[in-house]
């Protein structure tokens, strides 16, 4: 079912040609690197560089009897290189290759994740501005508490994106080490400064020190990176499928002609992709655990984590490049209802401007335990009886005699509540 999530950029990262074209790149960067210091012939070198060569068809047969995958590769290049086969994986383990391919692999796949964010950054980035001043309701514990705008919450999930590009960066750093240090990691048969030559060739570091492998911290850092991310994606679309509820009704994910909603029900306009991510997320965070499982091995290392792997890193990778376009696509072409946003604004009958009362009656000297009971019983009364807030307060004589009428309109005026938006976007660095 992996497929159906596979972009063509991300899912060529993980097919087996790509990891074992990596693992040539790098047997060939460790047989220039010999040859340069005297260790192997220059000839075979360059023969190596120029003959070596794969099938993937090959590798999957020869396979069937090692039951060792980098065994199959290696005499599957051998049968293409002949006599000069001897100096190939000359004095690597497994791992060193392995390991450091997956580094590269990860490289690739952060690089295309990165450029994903970067297009989701831009479509928060454009709403953000145009719904700046779009009023709605702000909810808490999902009951209406004060005005906000819509832009608001784009530009806050546009600050937190911006995060998590901060974070994948920084992950990818951690995952861009490379290993050439043998069996237990204590370069028996070759010298440290071909591990560093052999990294420097491939655009990765040396590990400052490893075992037959390298240090899992640092891969389940990058899991645990991308289930942020995805997490951050569900709360997105969390978000959106709230608000597209029929008795809310303010934004709804875009449905396209032809496309349908129930089998049953013609009328349905469901939000599918959204719920779709908020699925797929839940698979991004539990691989996450299985790295976090990965850590600890026996001894300079064992081979439960390797199976594991095979997994988790396509699937994560693969899963959150999905729900990053699809998330692009949402928010692109989201559908914005200003005048359900104003009808519900206006559902409660004024009470979300409760606190500017309060505060205009401490304002002119009355204790805010007393004022707070005072408007609080109003409140109530205006959620029993579905009678204005406003009207109810200009009925109390207690109210009248120390809030004028202008004093008391004003309080009811949303642009007191939201007069600071512009600053806090200023401050974000989303201009007009």
């Amino acid at each position: 079912m992996i497929e159906r999530y596979t972009r063509p950029e991300m899912g060529r990262i993980w097919t087996l040609e790509n990891r074992y074209q990596k693992f040539l790149d790098i047997e060939v960067a460790v047989c220039q690197v010999l040859a340069e210091s005297g260790t192997i012939p220059r000839e075979a070198a360059r023969d190596i560089e120029h003959k070596a060569a794969f099938s993937v068809e090959r590798i999957l047969e020869i396979e069937k009897t090692t039951r060792h995958d980098v065994v199959a590769f290696t005499r599957c290049v051998a049968e293409s290189l002949g006599a000069e086969s001897r100096f190939f994986h000359y004095g690597l383990t497994s791992y060193d290759v392995v390991d450091t391919a997956l580094s590269l692999l990860l490289q690739e796949a952060a690089r295309l994740l990165a450029r994903g964010l970067s297009e989701l950054s831009r479509a928060l980035q454009e709403q953000a501005l145009v719904h700046r001043d779009t009023v709605m309701v702000g909810r808490t514990h999902g009951v209406h508490a004060e005005p906000i705008t819509l832009g608001l919450k784009f530009a806050l999930w546009w600050d937190e994106l911006g995060r998590h590009a901060h974070r994948l960066q920084q992950a990818t750093e951690a995952v861009s080490y490379g290993k050439i240090s043998g069996a237990v990691g204590t370069y028996a048969q070759l010298d440290p400064g071909v591990e560093e030559q052999v990294c420097r060739r491939l655009g990765l570091k040396p590990a400052p020190i490893s075992t037959q492998i390298l240090q899992r911290d640092n891969h389940a850092e990058f899991i645990s990176v991308l289930a942020l991310l995805a997490s951050t994606l569900d709360k997105f679309a969390v978000e959106i499928r709230s608000l597209q509820k029929t008795e809310v009704r303010e934004v709804e994910e875009p449905f396209y002609a032809g496309q349908k909603g129930s089998s049953a029900m013609p009328h349905k306009r469901n939000p599918v992709s959204c719920e779709q991510i908020s699925g797929l997320a839940r698979l991004v965070r539990a691989h996450a655990g299985v790295a976090l499982e990965n850590m600890p091995l026996w001894h300079e290392r064992d081979i439960s984590h390797s199976s594991a792997e095979r997994v988790i890193f396509p699937d994560a990778t693969i899963l959150l490049d999905y729900m990053i376009h699809q998330m692009v696509r949402i928010i692109s072409g989201l559908h914005v209802y200003p005048e359900n946003m104003q009808a519900n604004l206006e559902k409660t009958l004024g009470l979300v401007y409760s606190q500017n009362v309060l505060l205009s009656l401490v304002e002119g000297g009355i204790s805010r335990e007393e004022a707070y009971d005072r408007v609080q019983q109003h409140a109530m009364q205006a959620w029993e009886t579905r009678t204005p807030f406003k009207q109810l307060l200009q009925q109390d004589p207690w109210i009248s005699s120390r809030l004028t009428m202008e004093e008391l309109e004003a309080c009811f005026d949303y642009r007191r509540n939201l007069r600071h938006v512009p600053r806090i976007f200023q401050r974000l660095g989303l201009q007009k």
